[in-house]
């Protein structure tokens, strides 16, 4: 499905991680692959993951909700690999008060933090992305979302008003990038144990519940996301925008 398309991933972070689930199918679908990861330091570990992806090319970035930063690391991989053919947007954080105490407890700076990070980025790459040309033409940008958006889960708090906050934003940045022929799609998958995973109170416990009531009785798996993400991004979804795709075995059309 990406033959001959190069794939920018931002976020990996381990071989846990919902993105490198999404690298090993886009890999395995064809794509030339391209990395983002956070912080210098971390590079050495970041090199061995991403080693059985041939000839893929990977750059820090200190905070990857700083502009300046975002600006020169699109420059830097424009240079260095022309356009790309798709984005993954794999970024989230939220303060660890902030995911296990009452949600009315919020910080104001917990909240800002958990929106710039988790939600504005989407929207400043989008926007960087466009200025530089760094899109091919029929670009997709996929970002990741949670059922925390829509419903109330205990212990995902802040996180889940920065999801519905990076759902409608899909929603508006399809409408405006549309008129360059590029896609904006979200995929909400459902629980996986990531190490971010572990910030949220009683992870476990969602888990639990998630693979007893969906009606797969089983949770999904990193590829299982993967190969949805790697869909999106290819042609064969080009009619699909602007939408928040469900990869969770069914749990969310339950109604108990």
């Amino acid at each position: 499905m990406l033959n001959n398309k190069k794939i920018l991933i931002i976020g990996i972070r381990n071989k846990w991680s919902i993105a490198f689930g999404i690298a090993e199918e886009s890999y395995k679908e064809g794509a030339q692959l391209i990395f983002v990861y956070k912080g210098k330091d971390n590079e050495d570990k970041i090199k061995e993951l991403i080693e059985p992806f041939a000839n893929s090319k990977y750059y820090d970035i200190s905070d990857i909700s700083c502009e300046d930063e975002m600006r020169r690391v699109i420059q830097k991989m424009k240079k260095e690999n022309g356009k790309v053919d798709g984005i993954v947007h794999a970024v989230a954080h939220a303060y660890t008060d902030d995911l296990h105490n009452d949600f009315i407890n919020t910080s104001k700076e917990g909240f800002i933090h958990a929106l710039d990070v988790s939600s504005y980025s989407f929207v400043m790459l989008s926007r960087l992305a466009l200025e530089y040309d760094f899109l091919n033409d029929n670009a997709s940008l996929v970002t990741l979302s949670y059922y925390g958006s829509i419903k109330v889960l205990p212990g995902y708090n802040v996180m889940g008003v920065a999801k519905a906050a990076l759902e409608s934003e899909v929603r508006y940045l399809a409408e405006n990038l549309g008129k360059q022929g590029i896609r904006v799609n979200a995929i909400s998958a459902g629980p996986i144990k990531t190490l971010s995973a572990k910030g949220i109170k009683d992870f476990n416990s969602m888990l639990e519940i998630a693979e007893k009531k969906n009606p797969m009785q089983k949770n999904v798996t990193q590829r299982q996301v993967g190969s949805a993400v790697a869909f999106m991004l290819s042609e064969m979804s080009s009619g699909i925008t602007g939408q928040t795709i469900y990869v969770d075995n069914g749990y969310s059309i339950m109604g108990i």
